[in-house]
């Protein structure tokens, strides 16, 4: 954003392993909407926009701001409900990167030791996967988890929510399978077989969410292990419309409607998380940008994805794993590891709607930058309410709650200025993105704002600033 010449991008089919709305806007009120997927092309200046239906093109007002509360009112409303508030209210904790494919009762109980015994707070608990017997087969593997009844007690007693990865993968070396291709739950090949899709995780069979009874199968697997072990929400893995791509459905719809369909299954359990979504825009469902890599180049696309997802009707969002989810680069004794990286990492996410740890911070980092990190959730901490606040208003008005500075400050030449956020809009955030950094370029819109240094400074204005390894740069309107 903005686009350039030469962009070109196609969502038929393909969701880049992101959210994904068939709408464009522009900083100047327009609305370009197509109920279909689409294909954009710039070319020369101008946008080039190809769907089997008609896309619709409306003059919805003069901003950026206008033209998106007009296409929330009019194609994805907002629904007045909110995910589980503690997505948002406290850190949140995945155990991928600390047990990769080794998820186990003994070790992810000492990993929730270790987040309170490290002075972080309890909060949402994510066992990522192969915690279950199988891929469909969605019960804890008795050799790693002997007791999970009283594994999930006593993190709740801890204080902590517990979710569990799932999927819409099914292995078709297991009686599941069996189960469901004699139902006619998954989708089929040419031959109406069940259909063998490759995954990054291997080739699995895949549900037909077209077919009601696939999806009440599905959902009775998860109530069956909310109702069993108290499970308080479940992350929704896969999903990807590229899937379901050539395959056969009971019902003739477009792979992006199956990525749908696998949404609306997570609107009945508050507690959820997303990475694929389809015109889902509006609903009070968790979303999660694609994995990020341990890299500076991939935490500086940290803010525009997360303004781009609020623009696109997605505004209860997190920005992934802190440090990123590349759990190779975090494998012990790795030489890869950048603590710098990680401390700046926590920081741009302190403000954003949701903070995720996954790599055990207390492993991989010195006292001195491990104090960095608790800092930035202590930052958190002091603006819990203010950004509960706009997770509220979100629900009511579709309102991102991180905001470009242009959505705010329309048309004053911010329309570029993609390194920092507005946190609603009386917080603007400049965290340090580049490494051995302690200097930052800051511009200030128009009125008084108090700098996270307790010092005061006019806008509008552009400046540089001194910050050290455990701050956040930060600024509150105090007009």
């Amino acid at each position: 954003m903005p686009l350039a010449d030469g962009y070109a991008a196609n969502v038929c089919g393909e969701n880049y392993e992101n959210q994904v709305q068939p709408l464009l806007l522009s900083d100047q009120g327009d609305v370009i909407w197509s109920e279909d997927p689409f294909t954009i092309r710039v070319q020369q200046g101008n946008l080039l926009v190809g769907s089997e239906g008609d896309p619709i093109r409306i003059k919805a007002g003069n901003s950026l701001r206008e033209a998106f509360l007009y296409a929330s009112k009019t194609y994805f409303p907002p629904s007045g409900k909110t995910p589980d508030e503690l997505l948002f209210s406290s850190p949140q904790y995945n155990t991928w990167i600390e047990l990769m494919y080794n998820q186990n009762q003994a070790d992810i109980l000492k990993y929730a030791k270790g987040i309170k015994d490290h002075g972080f707070p309890a909060g949402v608990l994510m066992i990522d996967d192969n915690w279950q017997e199988d891929y469909g087969k969605w019960d804890f593997k008795k050799g790693r988890f002997p007791d999970p009844k009283t594994m999930i007690a006593t993190l709740h007693a801890e204080g902590f929510k517990v979710m569990l990865w799932v999927c819409p993968f099914i292995s078709p070396d297991c009686d599941v399978y069996r189960d469901l291709e004699k139902k006619n739950l998954l989708v089929k090949d040419d031959s109406s077989q069940p259909a063998i899709v490759r995954w990054w995780n291997g080739a699995s069979a895949l549900l037909d969410f077209t077919n009601p009874k696939s999806v009440e199968w599905f959902r009775s697997q998860l109530d069956y292990l909310q109702s069993t072990y108290h499970i308080d929400g479940f992350k929704f893995d896969g999903g990807d419309s590229s899937f379901y791509r050539g395959v056969g459905t009971l019902k003739p719809e477009s792979p992006n409607m199956q990525t749908a369909l696998y949404g609306k299954i997570g609107l009945n359990y508050p507690l959820n998380e997303y990475r694929a979504m389809w015109k889902m825009g509006g609903q009070p469902l968790g979303e999660r940008l694609s994995d990020k890599a341990h890299s500076w180049t991939d935490l500086q696309k940290l803010i525009p994805d997360m303004i781009l997802e609020g623009l696109m009707g997605y505004p209860f969002s997190c920005p992934d794993m802190i440090g990123g989810g590349e759990f190779i680069s975090f494998l012990p004794g790795s030489s890869t590891i950048d603590q710098e990286l990680i401390v700046r990492s926590a920081q741009c996410q302190a403000l954003m709607p949701m903070m995720q740890f996954s790599v055990a911070p207390w492993r991989v980092l010195d006292k001195k930058r491990l104090k960095a990190v608790l800092e930035a959730v202590k930052v958190r901490e002091e603006h819990k309410d203010y950004i509960l606040k706009l997770v509220k208003h979100a629900a009511l008005t579709g309102e991102p709650i991180v905001r470009s500075m242009e959505y705010v400050f329309p048309h004053q030449g911010y329309a570029h200025v993609n390194d920092q956020y507005m946190l609603g809009n009386q917080i603007l955030v400049a965290p340090v993105l580049e490494n051995e950094s302690s200097k930052r370029e800051v511009i200030l819109p128009a009125g008084s704002w108090k700098g996270f240094n307790g010092k005061l400074y006019q806008g509008p204005a552009k400046f540089s600033i001194t910050v050290r390894y455990d701050e956040l740069c930060y600024f509150e309107n105090a007009d």
